[in-house]
């Protein structure tokens, strides 16, 4: 939603909502799972709050070992304590990460590494969205570093882990926003010109892109992969929003999703056997996005430009 012109919602907004009722984001479906996570081990980062914490809820009620990587150890820390009474399961661990800062990620990666002997499932859930311009420590645009690059570090990181322990899964967190933007190849770190919805847009269309490539380059490995909408769901994520904006959140908020039905897809995303690698879930299916998010080409363009900005090599 980009906001509103002459006390107008623009063409965005109108689309956005357009396609939030053709998504039907109120509902979830009507899946529901008994699956056991006992002797499973889940990575979950951005659990402190939102749609990360309320997965960590379910997964941990599954008997799951549940590793949240936040960045604020005392929110982490309160998490922890309402993920272990509401779950009844007591273990729950957390981790530091700051997923702006690849030496935290190194860091990071490096701890589990060396104490987990197995890990079932990395969510990557973590994420900012529309905040004004600024860089990560290691010099990219926030949303794009934070959102697509720092994930796509922290599973290289965590990738012979995941590998080890297969069958595994990792799973993107994305947006239906992928729609709003395009990879920028020549300029993926808006320094020319900075839209926040855009470069918003621009991170979730990465997610999903890289998503495709990596389950091409796990096929046959027991590591599968997905990129998941969680619809539009009443999270802190808004905070960055303009004056518009908000308001143009106002219109949408009654057609919104609890935190609760937002966790859904991640969950069944987790847990749901025989699901297809490489795909992009939302409501608890599969479902479709936009041509731009389908470009194989340009997902392979994105791949070596983030290896190359990373300084990693993928075997």
């Amino acid at each position: 939603m980009d906001g509103i012109i002459d006390g107008k919602l623009d063409y965005i907004t109108i689309c956005s909502i357009t396609q939030l009722f053709k998504e039907k984001a109120l509902l979830c479906g009507q899946w529901s799972s008994e699956a056991r996570l006992t002797g499973k081990t889940v990575i979950i980062t951005g659990a402190n709050t939102g749609i990360g914490k309320e997965t960590a809820v379910d997964l941990a009620k599954r008997g799951g070992r549940i590793i949240i990587a936040c960045r604020d150890m005392g929110k982490a820390d309160s998490a922890r304590a309402e993920i272990v009474e509401r779950s009844g399961n007591p273990d729950v661990v957390i981790r530091g990460l700051d997923l702006s800062d690849s030496k935290s990620i190194r860091e990071f990666a490096q701890i589990i590494n060396r104490e987990e002997h197995q890990l079932h499932a990395l969510i990557n859930n973590a994420g900012v969205m529309m905040c004004p311009y600024a860089k990560t420590a290691d010099g990219f645009e926030m949303q794009f570093g934070v959102n697509h690059l720092g994930h796509f570090l922290l599973t290289f990181l965590l990738l012979e882990l995941l590998r080890r322990s297969a069958p595994s899964r990792i799973i993107n967190l994305s947006s239906m926003a992928h729609a709003w933007g395009r990879i920028q190849l020549e300029d993926v770190h808006s320094e020319r010109s900075y839209h926040p919805r855009r470069a918003y847009g621009q991170s979730k269309l990465a997610n999903i892109l890289s998503t495709r490539a990596l389950a091409r380059r796990l096929q046959d490995s027991g590591v599968t992969v997905y990129a998941v909408h969680p619809g539009i769901v009443r999270t802190e994520i808004k905070r960055h929003m303009n004056l518009a904006l908000l308001i143009s959140w106002k219109v949408v908020r009654p057609f919104t999703k609890t935190i609760q039905q937002g966790a859904q897809t991640t969950i069944y995303c987790t847990v749901e056997p025989d699901i297809q690698s490489g795909g992009y879930y939302c409501d608890c299916k599969l479902s479709s996005c936009t041509r731009a998010a389908r470009d194989d080409v340009m997902a392979e363009k994105l791949w070596e430009l983030s290896c190359q900005m990373l300084g990693i090599t993928w075997e």
